[in-house]
């Protein structure tokens, strides 16, 4: 059985440090920056946060791997906690660099321009809670993912579904790569029972519910879109706030 890693060894600058936070406060400082490092009181070695300055942002999350010397971050908006950024590198000035820019509110795509490990998610940040644009940020993000994935099919499932105006008022989200959709943002969704599925080899199918009968098989994305939307109830409005 191989020996566990000893983080200590592992992370020996952060260890010296006493806490993840003291080391990229030590970084920081070198750089010339001065943002607001939290410690962990769980696991001060593995995790650290930093505030930002806008109100719609939470913490900047900053998290060390425990197989490689490695450090992981995400950052969220404060409506759902959905990810705005997130992104890993294995250099502390980079990290620095970006919990800085967050830290300040600085535009996302700034934030990506001062240190290019950041990924940004597609969701853009907004000052309330609209339910329309939360969906129209999910539905960005959506594009925005399946963009970045090596699924054709995939991706052209989430175009045909955004190019149908009666599902692009909905909220989307995804369930293992299943499209779904929803009247109601989170935290609480209110789930329409339909099941839009890309699969390998050019075929698409529509689902009464997750396992549920199968409405259509198709090889084509818009054909299991139409159908879909053919299925949804009666009296849809605007999508409204999820609430608890």
């Amino acid at each position: 059985m191989a020996k566990p890693i000893d983080l200590a060894d592992l992370y020996p600058d952060i260890a010296l440090e006493g806490s993840l936070a003291g080391a990229v406060r030590t970084v920081a400082s070198k750089e010339g920056f001065s943002a607001p490092f939290t410690t962990s009181a769980f696991n001060p070695l593995c995790n650290a946060s930093v505030a930002s300055v806008a109100s719609q942002r939470t913490t900047l999350e900053i998290s060390a791997w425990a197989a490689e010397r490695r450090w992981s971050i995400r950052g969220c908006e404060v409506f759902q906690g959905m990810a705005l950024i997130d992104g890993t590198t294995q250099d502390l000035t980079q990290l620095v660099r970006a919990a800085q820019a967050w830290h300040d509110g600085a535009a996302l795509h700034d934030i990506s321009q001062a240190a290019p490990f950041v990924h940004l998610t597609g969701r853009f940040e907004m000052t309330d809670h609209d339910p329309v644009q939360l969906a129209e940020s999910e539905w960005q993000h959506l594009r925005a993912e399946a963009d970045e994935r090596e699924w054709p099919e995939y991706r052209a499932l989430v175009e045909a579904a955004f190019a149908e105006p009666m599902l692009r008022g909905l909220y989307p989200f995804t369930s293992h790569s299943t499209l779904r959709f929803s009247t109601t943002t989170r935290p609480r969704l209110t789930v329409i029972p339909l099941c839009l599925d890309a699969h390998r080899g050019n075929r698409f199918t529509l689902s009464a519910s997750i396992m549920g009968e199968v409405l259509v098989d198709s090889t084509s994305a818009a054909d299991a879109v139409s159908t879909a939307v053919r299925h949804l109830p009666d009296g849809l409005g605007p999508v409204t706030p999820g609430t608890v």
